[in-house]
């Protein structure tokens, strides 16, 4: 097996095990600890904290520490927010959530860095062009990494299999499911008993095994890698501290950038409808909770599917193709979701919407990073941390508005910022366009054909 590929695998796996346990553990803050608001707390501190460390922390420690030890140093974060869940209070979990946050942009950014200067490196090293590498190597690792959500929901399920103590659901409480709820979010949870701590007990030993062995894994077998262009100029000298640290505010004097920064900002508002607002309007509201473990699978299953097919459509169909296709398949769930009257003799419905939303989760979870990599491959930590600013900030605004807001509203908000971020998208694509077909400079004819290869799809 080539290294490339293999450093690849490596970095998807740790983030299987990492995030098998994390997102099994964020599906459950809410139900595990719905007192007092803690569960919910802590989820919105844990995406502040990661909001805050967008703006500084993943430049300056991907210079200093390299794309490998900034993987592992964050994912002991994440192994903390776990061991946090062992006595969770008011006094643990808050903590490692901002802990966890302040962890998670780095990872982040480090991960797309890192899959993107191998990406190139391979593409140089074969003959191939960078983008379609970037492009079949960020498939690769969204095939394997969306597949966690399949095995922390399996997991859980596995480990609280009681048999459902719900009932027959009332007509009435039907009649306030879907796009209709507007008090589901402020009522005691239905349906729910909780788990023995035992049980939990159980569940949190697994995840932290997991999560131990995701830093083991990394740590032990994964190569560092050191981007040829950053080498160069770090060899003349060395950029100033203030500098690194502000580099994430000085990439938004890309007009591109401006532009793009709606993206991500509608990934997070879409992953946050989907884990808080779909699976209880619409699951939990006309099925019961024991039926959110195996929606949130089927969401996860064809999310990693579409994410390596992703992958490989790209170097035939172009990026474009694939940003209409998400946007059309969300377009149509939202539109759905706010007709639908969900009932328990509609099941298999229930799968479906969370298909199509996996379907199209794929596109901006593959796409959005692939592009950010190849438009700004010269800045890409700043780039990576710039897109994890947004989209926790996309997290934050989604919760933060949760309790308060009907589920239509929350609809309405959805396709606003889709058809912004899909208006200017297709600005940036205008722009690109006409940046290739300008007539090259002479005597920098090479130049101009290397930055071509670098944005143009």
């Amino acid at each position: 097996m080539e290294r490339s590929l293999r450093n690849v695998l490596v970095v998807s796996l740790g983030f299987l095990l990492l995030f098998t346990a994390y997102g099994g553990l964020q599906n459950l803050q809410s139900s595990l600890y719905s007192k007092e608001g803690l569960g919910v707390t802590a989820l919105s501190t844990l995406y502040g904290g990661m909001l805050l460390s967008s703006m500084f922390l993943p430049p300056l420690l991907i210079q200093k520490l390299g794309c490998k030890w900034t993987i592992v140093l964050s994912m002991c974060c994440y192994v903390a927010f776990s061991l946090g869940n062992f006595h969770a209070s008011w006094y643990t979990l808050v903590p490692t959530s901002i802990l966890l946050g302040l962890g998670a942009a780095p990872l982040w950014s480090a991960q797309g860095t890192y899959l993107t200067v191998t990406g190139n490196r391979h593409a140089e090293g074969t003959g191939q062009a960078g983008k379609d590498v970037v492009n079949q190597y960020f498939g690769i690792f969204f095939l394997i990494f969306q597949s966690s959500g399949v095995w922390g929901n399996l997991i859980s399920s596995l480990v609280f299999g009681q048999k459902p103590t719900q009932g027959t659901i009332p007509e009435q409480q039907l009649l306030s499911c879907g796009a209709r709820d507007c008090l589901m979010a402020t009522a005691p949870a239905n349906s729910t008993n909780r788990p023995s701590q035992e049980l939990i007990y159980t569940l949190l030993g697994i995840y932290t095994g997991s999560g131990v062995l995701a830093v083991l894994l990394t740590a032990v077998f994964l190569e560092p890698v050191k981007d040829a262009q950053q080498k160069s100029e770090g060899e003349k000298k060395a950029p100033p501290f203030w500098s690194t640290l502000l580099s994430t505010f000085k990439l938004f004097r890309d007009k591109r950038l401006r532009l793009l920064v709606l993206l991500p900002l509608y990934s997070g508002f879409e992953q946050a409808f989907l884990a808080g607002d779909y699976t209880r309007s619409y699951t939990t509201c006309a099925l019961g909770i024991q039926f959110v473990g195996y929606v949130m699978i089927c969401f996860a299953a064809v999310n990693a599917l579409c994410s390596v097919l992703y992958g490989k459509l790209s170097k035939f169909t172009g990026r474009t193709a694939l940003f209409a296709l998400g946007a059309v398949t969300h377009l149509s769930c939202i539109i759905a979701l706010l007709l639908w009257k969900p009932h328990p003799s509609q099941l298999p419905l229930f799968f479906v919407f969370s298909g199509l939303w996996g379907m199209a989760d794929a596109v901006w979870q593959t796409q959005n990073n692939a592009l950010f990599g190849v438009l700004f491959e010269k800045n890409k930590e700043a780039a990576f941390a710039t897109y994890r600013l947004w989209e926790a900030l996309g997290f934050v605004v989604a919760f933060g508005y949760s309790t308060f807001l009907c589920v239509s509203v929350k609809l309405y908000i959805l396709l606003a910022v889709l058809s912004l971020a899909m208006a200017a998208y297709g600005t940036v694509e205008y722009l690109e366009a006409r940046k290739a077909a300008r007539p090259l400079a002479p005597g920098q004819p090479r130049l101009r054909e290397a930055e071509e290869t670098q944005t143009k799809m």
